[in-house]
Parts: C-alpha cells; sequence; structure tokens
C-alpha cells in the first residue's frame, strides 16, 4: 500500500550526510532525500485530492518561514520491533513541532507516527537499523562533524512526498508565510 509524509528537505546536509544515509538508511535508496519528517505516516498517495492540498497549504500558509541548523548528534536505541536510529537534531526544535501540530489539527487522523510516541522529535534521520550498524555510522558522523562547518538551512517550504511507485517522490510543494 502506498503511503505519504510531509517532510522539510534539507540540501544542505546531503554534502555531511548522504553517504552515511545510502549506507544506513533503506529510504534513501528508495529515493528519500536528507529531511526532517514533520507528519508520517500521512494517507495514502491515491488518495491525496487537490481538497487535500488545499487543506495542507491552509493549514502550513500560516506558519512562518524560519532559519535552523544542524550539528547535535541524538539516538533513538531500538527497543523490541523498533529498530535503533542515528539522527541531527535541528537548533531550534520547537518550528518543527509548530508544523506537525498545525497538520495533525489539520488532519486529526493522521498521528504522527501513529502515535507510537508521547513526543515529537524533530530529527533528520542519517542511519536506521541495528544496533551495531548505528554505532558504526555514529562514529562515521562524529568525525565527520568534527571537521565540518555547522549546517545551516532554512525552511520556506515543507514537501508532500509519496511512494505510489515504490520510490519516495515529491507529489507537492507547501509554502511558509514569509517571516
Amino acid at each position: 500500500m502506498s503511503i505519504s509524509a510531509f517532510v522539510v528537505k534539507v540540501p544542505a546536509a546531503e554534502r555531511l550526510v548522504g553517504e552515511l544515509r545510502m549506507r544506513f538508511d533503506a529510504s534513501c535508496k528508495l529515493g528519500a532525500p536528507a529531511h526532517i519528517t514533520v507528519l508520517f505516516p500521512f494517507m495514502s498517495a491515491a488518495d491525496i485530492t487537490p481538497a487535500v492540498i488545499d487543506q495542507a497549504q491552509v493549514a502550513l500558509g500560516k506558519m512562518p518561514s524560519f532559519s535552523f541548523s544542524l550539528g547535535a548528534i541524538g539516538r533513538f536505541m531500538g527497543q523490541l520491533q523498533f529498530p535503533s536510529t542515528l539522527f541531527l537534531s535541528p537548533d531550534p526544535p520547537e518550528p518543527f513541532v509548530a508544523l506537525t501540530t498545525a497538520l495533525a489539527r489539520s488532519f486529526p487522523m493522521f498521528y504522527p507516527y501513529k502515535g507510537a510516541h508521547d513526543d515529537v522529535v524533530p530529527h533528520l534521520t542519517v542511519a536506521h537499523g541495528d544496533a551495531s550498524d548505528v554505532h558504526a555510522a555514529a562514529t562515521e558522523l562524529k568525525q565527520r562533524l568534527r571537521t565540518s562547518p555547522l549546517i545551516r538551512s532554512a525552511c520556506d517550504t515543507v514537501t508532500l512526498l509519496g511512494n505510489a511507485s515504490g520510490r519516495w517522490e515529491e507529489m507537492h510543494v507547501f509554502s511558509l508565510s514569509r517571516a
């Protein structure tokens, strides 16, 4: 079954984490760019109508654009059926939480990560899988961060991705308001 997701693309991160993501994050191999997830999972890509696009634009169009940086490493430790995840945390995280909240209010039947987590933790996934792979990716990422400038980016759009073809593809880009 196809699914969709709202994300903030972060092309500025590709230079630092693109190769690590290709090795350690299966979504990268399926076409997902470096991104911070705003709302996943969302509805089937086949169910996205012009009315859904309009509803999402109304929700996101009220949100101001903002700048952020990525430089802090975080991890979600795997438990039971959940694999481990290595990520970069955005600073500040609050605007991303606000984007998620706006979409969740507009589409209350879609909870971030199906409600599996109590809090929204904005992050750019670098590695996702077993603990040994995540540890190897963390070691490499730490070294890269020591020799690289801080990743700085701006968020003025949110992208809706869909995987109806089996690969993640851009379906629509929503503009945020100018700060």
